[in-house]
């Protein structure tokens, strides 16, 4: 472009352009020697500039005055030698200004120290002491012969057989370069895309084969699923028949000739004294008497009715499903039960009928016997689930000393034959209730019928399951004592434990025989016939809790500190024979559902179901159910079995209940807690559920918080 304009740049040279890295750009300078072309040799090293910066340019290093070869060549040396270096044959003879041809002559050897690399500045000096007399090295001649040849071209010593700027930019040499240079951009931009293109079909081929294996997954699925869909619609077939029975037994409730089956509460008496109903209802009870409404539509409402509920937690339900089916799927199928079988309590527990009015050889020579499958034991957990909807107050233990701050309830039970409760907590004193008198007779104050009072807080009292009058109970001082209700006083003392003992119970096999647990470490077997422990089991941890196997007095278990649960058989208390391992702190309640399933609660927010006949291995780490859904971090809770019935306390002052077929909770209430001034209900975070007891195997449900407030509710 200068010399399109008549100009001749006279310094392009390599201290004239510096090099920006990081966006790879060239820009030109001034010579840094600050000469002009009229400079040569040492004269130009004298004229340099002393405060000019070092240009940043070549990797060599030749123009930073390194030391190569001992010898060192400071900056304003370089410079001169630089200039020496691209001064032309003509401007060295005549010290005449730059020209065209000059230009043409400092670009070839511009051009020269591209292509051709020294290893120490004394082969470069040689080198272009060499280039002056257009003697150029062996290996750039070898290795770049066409651009060897081109350098020479421009650096032909008459001026006028140089090129033109004009010529070399149009020179075969240069459009070739730039057309290689263009090639092998194309060539890498093709490659780049043919990369791309690699890449995005691995991607695609890799989302194929996952979307595959789930769509394979998904058609084995609905396979499955359309076989159970068909097996239930094979099993439904012979129930509708059982609509004929059915049928006849509403027409005889409707005309009262059908007795009370009390001994399942299936069927309710008919009852003229019966107190007047809404006359809606009474009309569509005339209706469904009339045979107006069919049975199928009264099906259907009871299915809507539940379906909120079922479709609320469908994904629990759905994980739950497939977990049964693939638990059962190998396991022999069971006897099914017959259509009789699956008439549901007024409560909506399904029962077994046996004391139905249609004959069962009847109806198994109609219908024959079936196979019950894993999908029945999915069945029969999904009615359980689905059998109540709420958890309504039954009844409210009023106590006269509800505002006591000391009013703490740990621990609550029935008696043998649940006609009496009793409460035991932080105010020193064991309290024993009339269950029907608090349920029927609505009071301002209920006084216990027998109260007995301790020398230190209660953690835990046992009822006896053969002397109903006999009621063990631990302190926080490590005394286990036994107390006869009926003359309210202790008639067994024992204090062999070191610290606060947390958990008595009484063996239902054997009533001689009680376990204690306590902080020392310590599990305590005693003899109510014999003075003292009849053992000891020693523990790493804090012993939190202990109970005897239902229906034998040689096998217990213990929750501990150390997050473990330990069965022990206490024909050999030096190990125990199972250790279940799953919880992350402290299990503060075990409890036997049956001989070998227990349930767990843990202050790690969860409580776990263990089969202990799954595995005869001594270390089991595989519940085989989680139920989560309360909060549990620090205070006990409350832990307590029924019928296949869950029910623990929570530290959000509400009362949760479980079925062990699936992790989510049932039901639950919140007890309420009315502020003394205002007369408002409120949220106190500082109250929790302490304690909770099944009243046998029923629905009713006793429970109590940390305030002292008691609640007999009921699965409704």
């Amino acid at each position: 472009m200068a010399h399109a304009q008549g100009v001749a740049v006279g310094s392009a040279r390599p201290s004239c352009f510096v090099v920006s890295p990081p966006f790879a750009r060239v820009a030109f300078i001034e010579s840094a020697s600050g000469s002009d072309a009229s400079a040569s040799g040492s004269d130009a090293s004298e004229e340099a500039d002393p405060d000019a910066s070092p240009p940043r340019r070549r990797r060599d290093g030749a123009n930073r005055g390194d030391d190569h070869g001992g010898k060192t060549f400071p900056l304003r040396s370089m410079l001169a030698m630089e200039l020496n270096w691209y001064t032309s044959p003509e401007e060295a003879d005549d010290s005449g200004g730059p020209t065209f041809a000059s230009d043409v002559y400092r670009l070839g050897v511009l051009l020269f120290e591209l292509f051709c690399t020294f290893g120490t500045i004394e082969e470069k000096m040689r080198a272009m002491v060499n280039l002056r007399h257009r003697v150029l090295p062996p290996q750039l001649l070898l290795k770049w012969p066409k651009e060897a040849s081109f350098c020479q071209l421009l650096m032909h010593p008459v001026p006028d057989t140089r090129p033109k700027m004009s010529e070399v930019l149009q020179s075969e040499f240069l459009n070739r370069s730039r057309n290689s240079l263009e090639e092998r951009e194309a060539a890498l931009r093709l490659r780049e895309e043919i990369e791309e293109q690699e890449l995005l079909l691995d991607f695609l081929h890799q989302l194929q084969k996952r979307k595959q294996d789930i769509a394979d997954n998904l058609q084995d699925t609905v396979a499955f699923l359309s076989s159970d869909i068909n097996e239930v619609i094979h099993q439904q077939s012979p129930l509708g028949q059982c609509g004929n029975f059915s049928f006849e037994l509403d027409k005889e409730v409707c005309s009262g000739t059908v007795e009370d089956q009390s001994d399942c509460g299936s069927r309710k008496r008919f009852r003229p004294e019966l107190p007047a109903i809404d006359m809606d209802e009474q009309n569509r009870s005339l209706e469904e008497c009339s045979g107006t409404v069919p049975s199928s539509v009264l099906i259907q409402d009871t299915v809507l009715s539940k379906s909120s509920r079922l479709m609320k937690n469908f994904k629990k339900l759905e994980t739950a499903y497939f977990l049964t089916r693939s638990k059962f799927a190998t396991h022999v199928a069971k006897p099914v039960s017959t259509c009789h079988q699956v008439v549901k309590r007024t409560t909506g527990s399904p029962v077994v009928t046996e004391g139905s009015s249609i004959d069962d050889f009847a109806l198994e020579r109609h219908y024959g016997t079936r196979q019950r499958g894993w999908m029945n034991s999915f069945l029969e957990g999904l009615c359980r689930y689905l059998s109540f909807s709420k958890l309504k107050v039954r009844a409210e233990l009023k106590q006269c000393d509800l505002l006591n701050s000391s009013n703490l309830v740990c621990s609550v039970g029935f008696d043998r034959d649940k006609e009496f409760f009793a409460t035991a907590g932080v105010n020193k004193k064991i309290k024993v209730f009339e269950y029907n008198m608090i349920v029927n007779e609505h009071r301002d104050i209920h006084y216990p019928v027998v109260e007995m009072s301790n020398r230190s807080k209660l953690s835990c009292i046992c009822w006896n399951s053969y002397m109903k009058s006999h009621i063990a109970s631990s302190d926080f001082e490590g005394i286990v004592q036994v107390w006869d209700v009926t003359r309210s006083q202790v008639f067994v003392e024992m204090r062999e434990h070191e610290r606060r003992v947390w958990s008595v119970d009484f063996s239902l096999a054997d009533p001689t025989k009680l376990v204690s647990g306590s902080d020392d470490g310590s599990v305590k077997l005693w003899n109510m016939n014999q003075a003292g422990s009849v053992g000891t089991i020693r523990t790493r941890a804090n012993v939190c809790s202990v109970q005897f196997q239902p229906d034998s007095a040689r096998s217990i278990a213990i929750g501990s500190a150390d997050h473990k649960i330990y069965c022990y058989d206490l024909r050999n208390i030096r190990a125990p024979y199972c250790t279940l391992v799953g919880h992350t702190k402290t299990v503060s309640y075990v409890k036997y559902v049956d001989a070998s399933t227990i349930v767990s609660a843990s202050t790690d927010n969860s409580l776990k179901l263990w089969d202990l006949s799954m595995s005869q291995a001594r270390i089991i780490d595989n519940p085989i159910q989680t139920f989560t859904g309360h909060t549990n971090t620090k205070n006990f809770v409350g832990l307590s079995i029924s019928d296949g019935y869950i029910a623990t306390g929570s530290e959000t002052n509400e009362v949760f209940v479980y079925h062990k077929a699936f992790p989510m909770p049932v039901l639950a209430y919140k007890f309420s807690v009315t502020d003394p001034i205002s007369g408002q209900e409120i949220d106190d975070p500082s109250q929790f559920i302490s304690c909770v007891c099944w009243r046998g195997e029923s629905s009713t449900l006793l429970s109590a918080n940390s305030s002292g407030n008691i609640k007999i509710l009921e699965m409704d």
